[in-house]
């Protein structure tokens, strides 16, 4: 019996504003094929940056991406004042909030592969929250490991 192979691969994301997306579909149209075949398997996806994070949560109800997004806001407040409440202000008072948010938060997942999919619950799926005002293309990491049919 053969044993588990490994493949990267290097995925961009679209450009999202501020704000918590579901990336679910992003993801999984762009690793079909090194999906395809695993019949148990583990992907971990690692998000190549420090301004932004990802997270297994809500898949149905947008409110709660809202919610998420609202609530880091208030937990990690930004300096628009000027008030020096951050070292770290060179790239803008959003830079420093979005290295606490994606400190808090993390910058990887990973997510059983079952019979050549992603074995996510009824109501998960792959969220990335970007933190930063403009828009960014983001880099993920994808490494799927598993044994194949």
């Amino acid at each position: 019996m053969p044993g588990p192979t490994y493949t990267q691969h290097a995925l961009t994301l679209p450009s999202y504003p501020r704000g918590s997306h579901l990336i679910t579909s992003d993801i999984t149209s762009q690793l079909s094929e090194p999906l395809k075949g695993v019949k148990v398997g583990l992907l971990h996806l690692f998000l190549q940056h420090t301004s932004c994070a990802m997270s297994l949560n809500e898949n149905w109800d947008s409110d709660v991406r809202k919610d998420m997004s609202d609530s880091l806001d208030r937990i990690v407040v930004e300096d628009k004042a000027n008030k020096g409440i951050y070292r770290h202000d060179a790239e803008g008072s959003d830079d420093m909030p979005a290295h606490i948010k994606s400190a808090l938060i993390g910058a990887s997942v990973s997510i059983p592969i079952t019979n050549g999919k992603l074995a996510l619950g009824t109501w998960q799926g792959i969220w990335f929250l970007e933190f930063r005002d403009g828009k960014h293309r983001r880099k993920v990491l994808a490494t799927v490991q598993g044994e194949r049919e």
